[in-house]
């Protein structure tokens, strides 16, 4: 029988997929009305899984759900909005051409006379946005508008299409510590209007701060519920991972010697003619991480992009050990001694559909060791894909498998072990730890320390503040496609310091800027 304390009771939920994974045995996870509830596992412990089940994108081999006392049977995103939930998904699914009003409505438009009424959709954005404080230009296209606005455009979607239960999906992911206390100031206020939300984050700090309850998963299971106020962050971790681990990075004081990566005004112009890259130089030494911080949209991703010939910038040269690398074949950066791990793993990280070996093997088909002329030699693949998957922890049945099948974190532990084991010098590190767990994070972390200080030459992009000022050497920040500031020393910086930098609220002189080019 359901229990009328829960919004949300889900019952013995057991979900095996085709091929014999269980991602879900018999879990219960249960939400009472008006709380925040978090829901904390490693990539692979089975909360996306649950949390499709209960959005309607799947459904369970085995168990119940209740909504408010009634038994449902969800079988799609629609009936679980008609039952009052709605999911604010990590990566925002936002169409960058519409208006802000347009995509709130999308999908259930205002008309008028056979046509969308625009002035209706424009008049329902302001009135849900005064109502739940969460204000937004109607009018402003999305593909313009800052990453903090886009969380408050999908949040609003899922409210005026009635949900009482919010499903929040990393929902700080991307956002400076300003946007983050903003967002939980929203949060906040939807909770004293009687809404629910499960808050799923690895982030430590913050489930503390805004969380009532946590359940904690692993291997699919339940590790149980518990009070946020009454369990340490230290035995979150350990109940999640199954054993101890170092939330913070460990690391000896960098020696940098020689530049190998050399980069001079950069410039680029995007399809709608906005500046992305703003005369931008400066330069990676071997045997340090240069991080680059910033808020999302403001030339990060572009400048990734012209290093590994993603595109190609309107003028300026960037260089590896005095070679250019604009324009050049990404085989031949490869061969320069470039890796990237990209920010999006499923695109540019992996192919899907081929096996877990495939994908390991791919930037090295051609060296001797495997390839003996017209044939291969398919046993050395075997056994250094094997040694891989023992080595970067990649939890799976066999490397026969299909990567795509995987985890979000064992498809970035593929990534990883591919990237960092073919001996780079230079190593591009575009969010390397984005939506993982503390277990894969901390294993991701303390390697790319060790590669730097072995000698290789790290540019780390990572919109998690406490990643990029921990792990970095040194430090850049951008703004509207420019460099806004240069840390070389980063132990005295924190969260408010950096966030007033990268919201451009400060900003360095030239000169001070102009240090990071060590000529």
């Amino acid at each position: 029988m359901p229990d009328n304390e829960y919004v949300v009771q889900m019952k013995g939920i057991t979900k095996v997929y085709p091929n014999g994974i269980a991602a879900n045995q018999g879990v219960d996870f249960n939400v009472k009305k008006g709380e925040i509830h978090a829901l904390m596992g490693e990539n692979g412990a089975g909360k996306s899984t649950l949390m499709k089940m209960l959005f309607g994108l799947e459904q369970p081999t085995d168990g119940e759900i209740f909504i408010n006392g009634e038994k449902v049977n969800l079988t799609s995103p629609t009936v679980a909005i008609s039952k009052g939930i709605g999911m604010v998904h990590q990566h925002f699914m936002l169409v960058p051409n519409l208006t802000v009003a347009e995509n709130i409505v999308l999908g259930m438009e205002p008309k008028s006379k056979g046509f969308i009424d625009f002035k209706k959709a424009k008049q329902i954005t302001e009135e849900y946005g005064k109502k739940y404080n969460l204000y937004v230009d109607p009018d402003a296209k999305v593909r313009d508008i800052p990453v903090g606005m886009k969380q408050k455009v999908e949040i609003l979607k899922a409210l005026v299409r009635g949900a009482q239960i919010l499903i929040l999906d990393e929902p700080t992911a991307v956002l400076t510590t300003q946007e983050t206390d903003e967002l939980f100031k929203e949060l906040i206020h939807l909770k004293n209007q009687g809404h629910t939300m499960i808050f799923i984050s690895h982030k430590l700090d913050e489930i503390k701060q805004i969380t009532d309850r946590l359940t904690i998963m692993r291997a699919g299971k339940s590790m149980g519920v518990h009070e946020t106020a009454g369990i340490s962050k230290e035995e979150i971790s350990r109940l999640m991972v199954g054993r101890d681990v170092v939330l913070t990075v460990q690391k000896e004081k960098a020696q940098p010697t020689d530049t190998v990566l050399k980069v001079r005004n950069l410039e680029y112009t995007n399809e709608w003619n906005k500046k992305m890259l703003d005369n931008i130089s400066f330069d990676v030494r071997k045997g340090e991480i240069l991080g680059i911080a910033g808020v999302e949209g403001n030339g990060q991703r572009e400048l990734v992009d012209m290093l590994f010939n993603l595109n190609v910038p309107d003028s300026g040269t960037a260089e590896v050990n005095g070679k250019s690398i604009i324009g050049r074949p990404q085989r031949e950066i490869r061969d320069m001694g470039v890796s990237l791990i990209p920010e999006d793993r499923m695109t540019y990280g992996i192919a899907g559909s081929a096996t877990i070996e495939e994908n390991l093997m791919s930037d090295r088909i051609a060296n001797k060791k495997y390839n003996k002329g017209a044939l291969f030699n398919t046993q050395a693949m075997h056994d250094d894909s094997d040694q891989l998957i023992k080595d970067y922890k990649v939890l799976c049945k066999t490397r026969n498998q299909q990567v795509g099948m995987l985890s979000g974190g064992n498809i970035q532990k593929v990534v990883v072990a591919r990237e960092f084991s073919c001996n780079p010098g230079f190593i591009i590190a575009d969010q390397p730890t984005r939506g993982i767990d503390v277990g894969a994070t901390e294993f991701i972390r303390k390697k790319l320390v060790e590669l730097s200080r072995e000698g290789a030459a790290v540019l780390l992009v990572s919109a998690d503040l406490n990643e990029v000022m921990e792990l970095s050497d040194s430090l850049i920040v951008m703004v509207n496609g420019k460099i806004a500031a240069y840390f070389e020393d980063t132990s005295m910086l924190n969260d408010t310091i950096m966030g007033e930098y990268m919201l451009g609220i400060k900003q360095q002189s030239d000169e001070e800027v102009r240090r990071v080019i060590h000529e």
